[in-house]
């Protein structure tokens, strides 16, 4: 059977598909309503490890009805967007997202991310302050928290490294990913989902989705070169270079949301990004575990709409 090709993330749906160039790629990108006026401020969200901007069906319309460009892409390397063989370092994703933000025909964003897509988070608001109004991050702590949690914290380290470390293996990571038609992606989102959405038609639909997407040609190699760039670059010198420009304080405001059961991102690990981010607002949500926004989607939605609409001089 032949691979799928990535067409099959433009999902039919109440939203637009469209292509958008930044940082030399092609960028896949999907909004709830292109009629928008231009001048709405720009919500631009960033999916996590084995997904694509369908992780973000629940936010794109209600961040769009209440008064945002609210933006979902294909990270670099996933969906329907370019796949380069490099480019997964910290410098370069921030380096997309900045370029998105300017090709969207934006000047500042407020960014908000999952996972690997929330540390783009982190670092396109360290190294491209000017363009970041604000960041919502979800599941994703501070690199350095993460780094120093995973070096001092049993819990967080067994957590963090046990699904982590094979993946540096040059293709054997690749082969996990796709083989059995992505029947990896099955024990992957089990294990860090909440019992109540692996119980519904939506946890189904999310997996069935998800594991096509990672067969899309390069998907699997691609992803894993986030996290090859993460643990291998902790061993040389951009690394270092890396996480010193990460050691400073982001000067915007911050929002953290993490599900109450979430097994694989620890409470003290996110709490501990506070030493980075004085403007600091975190909250946990019952119910839920690693991919909060689409296991508890209202309640997501309505953290962000609230601290969204708090430093809003409109309201």
């Amino acid at each position: 059977m032949a691979p799928p090709d990535p067409s099959v993330v433009r999902l039919e749906g109440p939203w637009h598909h469209f292509d958008v160039r930044a940082n030399g790629l092609r960028f896949h990108a999907v909004e709830a309503d292109p009629s928008v006026p231009a001048d709405r401020p720009l919500a631009l969200m960033l999916h996590g490890f084995g997904e694509f901007w369908w992780s973000w069906r629940h936010q794109l319309a209600s961040l769009t009805a209440a008064g945002y460009r609210a933006v979902a892409v294909d990270l670099r390397g996933y969906g329907d967007t370019d796949k380069p063989p490099r480019g997964y370092d910290g410098w370069t994703l921030a380096g997309d997202t900045h370029g998105l933000i300017r090709s969207l025909g934006h000047s500042r964003a407020t960014l908000i991310g999952h996972a690997d897509g929330g540390l783009v988070c982190w670092a396109t608001a360290a190294l491209h302050p000017r363009v970041v109004a604000q960041i919502a991050v979800l599941a994703s702590p501070h690199p350095r928290a993460l780094r120093r949690a995973v070096l001092r914290d049993r819990r967080q380290r067994d957590a963090f490294l046990g699904g982590f470390l094979y993946k540096q293996l040059p293709r054997f990571g690749e082969r996990q990913l796709t083989r059995n038609d992505g029947a990896y992606l099955v024990e992957y989102f089990r294990s860090r989902a909440g019992q109540r959405w692996q119980e519904s038609r939506d946890f189904d639909a999310a997996l069935t989705l998800n594991r096509q997407a990672v067969q899309i040609p390069g998907v699997a190699h691609c992803s894993l070169e986030y996290q090859r760039w993460a643990y291998r670059s902790q061993f040389r010198a951009d690394g270092a270079r890396f996480m010193d420009l990460m050691d400073k304080p982001v000067g915007v405001r911050v929002l953290a949301l993490r599900g109450r059961n979430d097994t694989y991102i620890t409470d003290p690990t996110v709490a501990a990004s506070r030493a980075w981010a004085p403007r600091f607002d975190y909250w946990q949500i019952p119910g839920a575990g690693h991919f909060v926004h689409e296991e508890q989607p209202e309640q997501t939605t309505r953290l962000l709409l609230d601290w969204l609409r708090a430093d809003d001089p409109l309201t």
